[in-house]
């Protein structure tokens, strides 16, 4: 049992993956297929469970960074000079490409859907848990939402036009979408902070709750991914390229994003000049590999619930299934870098 028990502790979230395929095929099993209790199941579930997941985990993250370090470093602009870029390119790429080559076509707007996609508010969770910097993560996290609101409606609109959708409807139904979650837990936090600190305290002093709840968070995405792939009505050889397009460009982003870290990298105290109350000397690791490990998960952790919604309203409906693998690549990557933290972790 105790063996059991050290094996699902330490390989977390491929477990947490699998209980999310399994409630997929148990759910099936259960539910008349196109029933109104599966639609009621799905429709809570993006629209009412993992909304609340994610706010409770983002409020989280406010409440452990002060607003004051929230501010810009180098590699944030870099970051978001190179992925508006890419962006831009699959953009020029899908519109260049004939309409003798729809294949082709969706392959790059799936592309376009990896690049432009924000960075997952849950990625502070796993940067939190490598050593890197919550701070500088959340600050990425807004400035990314931010980009992709002004940036995004330009170029959808011009690779799959769509009657009633111009860029400032498309701009308002983007920030509609992505502002609340911002916005509403950083004024909670700020509230909490200043007029609550016990409840703050008590919050934060829950070992790994914002872990645990992301963990119920991915159950939860990776049942919607394996129904989003495995419903699809899409050739298998088309299927196939847009899971190597979105593998290809889930490795290729956090690579980038490690590399600029690791090059520009974003100031840090040494441990003991850090307040007693804020140390964590276990998770402390150097600037370099901090800032490394901080960007990788800003530019390659993606809210692929967002990219499957954009596929499905903006682009065409087919390209939607690249956030749902996606969704796998990355958290296989996240994965694995958390299994090789718990190996050199001191015993």
């Amino acid at each position: 049992m105790e063996k059991l028990l050290l094996l699902l502790r330490t390989w977390k979230l491929p477990v947490s993956m699998l209980m999310g395929v399994l409630l997929y095929y148990l759910l099936k099993a259960l539910l008349p297929s196109g029933g109104g209790a599966e639609a009621m199941f799905y429709y809570s579930v993006s629209h009412l469970l993992q909304p609340s997941l994610i706010f409770v985990m983002l409020l989280l993250s406010f409440l452990r960074v002060d607003v004051r370090d929230l501010k810009p470093h180098r590699w944030h602009i870099i970051l978001l000079t190179v992925q508006a870029s890419l962006f831009v390119l699959s953009s020029v790429v899908a519109l260049l490409l004939p309409p003798s080559s729809p294949g082709w076509k969706l392959m790059a707007e799936g592309a376009m859907l990896c690049f432009v996609c924000p960075t997952a508010t849950a990625s502070a969770v796993i940067v939190q848990k490598l050593g890197g910097s919550v701070s500088g993560d959340v600050t990425y996290i807004v400035l990314c939402n931010m980009m992709v609101s002004l940036l995004a409606p330009a170029f959808l609109t011009l690779v799959e036009p769509h009657a009633g959708l111009g860029f400032m409807t498309e701009f308002f139904m983007i920030m509609g979408k992505v502002f609340p979650l911002l916005l509403f837990p950083l004024l909670v936090s700020f509230v909490i902070r200043h007029y609550a600190p016990r409840l703050r305290e008590r919050l934060l002093s829950v070992p790994d709750l914002a872990f645990y709840l992301w963990l119920v968070a991915l159950a939860l995405a990776i049942t919607v991914t394996v129904r989003t792939i495995v419903e699809s009505d899409i050739a298998l050889t088309l299927l196939l390229g847009l899971a190597v397009v979105s593998a290809l460009c889930c490795v290729s982003q956090f690579a980038i994003g490690r590399s600029v870290g690791s090059r520009w990298k974003q100031p840090t105290k040494p441990l003991e000049e850090i307040a007693p109350g804020r140390k964590s000397p276990d998770d402390y690791i150097a600037a370099a590999e901090r800032s490394a490990v901080t960007a990788g998960q800003a530019m390659g952790q993606k809210n692929t619930v967002f990219a499957i919604w954009m596929g499905l309203v903006f682009l065409n409906p087919v390209t939607s299934v690249v956030g749902g693998f996606y969704s796998i690549w990355h958290n296989v990557i996240n994965s694995w870098q958390l299994y090789r933290k718990g190996k050199s972790a001191p015993k």
